[in-house]
């Protein structure tokens, strides 16, 4: 419902530049009405055994390298016709999609899938590295830094803040304006990967720190939810077992 207030979903990232990270905030303009939550379990590690199974030295077929893998995919719906007819609320946003549609928000969902220059800040030291400029000299003497992925926090309610990277977005343009051809509605399919702890300590900058709080408290979260479901009429199916 177009100027309804209500709690969105988000993203955030941090775009390095001099002399502060300037945070890159895409707040839905339409939460998704379906989400798939998809969890994968970790890898088998092979780990010996302490005693059980067949003998001294056998593998535990139960043994896992890690946390499970969690991912989220969804749709998000974009319609810049709905964000001019809300600019008393929005002025900026009116204007905006007054002269470019939906391709600001497009462009802001798609920069969260281009690496990021930790050593040459920025899209100036992406260029820089790319063209071996080093401010003197025939070229780099080290191998420039592999760019990394920026690390994205996926804010669906308090409870749920994640950090994320982005693996698929995929969209559908359905409308243009007639002057510069903008789309002015689109529909975007949106892969997510939650990063595990092994990850989170690739993970630099602003980001760092907030990404592995952020984990750690919706990882509580989803505990503390899992103990309330113990009440949930345990004493018959316990009564069941062969105990």
């Amino acid at each position: 419902m177009s100027g309804s207030k209500y709690l969105r979903g988000a993203f955030v990232s941090f775009t390095e530049t001099f002399p502060l990270p300037v945070p890159n905030v895409v707040i839905f303009q339409y939460n998704p009405e379906t989400m798939t939550h998809t969890w994968t379990p970790a890898a088998t590690g092979g780990a010996a055994s302490t005693g059980h199974g067949s003998g001294d030295g056998a593998s535990n077929p139960l043994a896992v390298t890690g946390p499970p893998g969690e991912s989220f995919s969804f749709t998000l719906m974009l319609d810049g016709n709905d964000t001019i007819a809300d600019g008393a609320a929005n002025p900026i946003g009116a204007g905006l999609a007054t002269v470019s549609g939906v391709y600001t928000r497009l462009a802001a969902l798609e920069m969260l899938l281009f690496p990021t220059d930790n050593a040459g800040g920025g899209l100036i030291g992406s260029i820089s590295s790319a063209l071996g400029v080093t401010g003197g000299g025939s070229g780099p003497s080290t191998p420039i830094p592999a760019a990394q992925l920026p690390t994205v926090l996926f804010i669906w309610g308090p409870g749920r803040i994640l950090p994320v990277k982005v693996t698929t977005l995929t969209t559908t343009e359905k409308l243009y304006e007639n002057i510069l051809l903008n789309p002015t509605h689109a529909e975007v399919s949106v892969g997510l990967k939650v990063l595990t702890p092994q990850e989170l300590q690739y993970v630099d900058g602003p980001l760092g720190a907030l990404s592995q709080t952020a984990y750690s408290i919706s990882k509580t979260v989803r505990e503390a939810l899992a103990l309330l479901n113990l009440g949930n009429g345990v004493g018959d199916i316990i009564g069941m077992l062969p105990i």
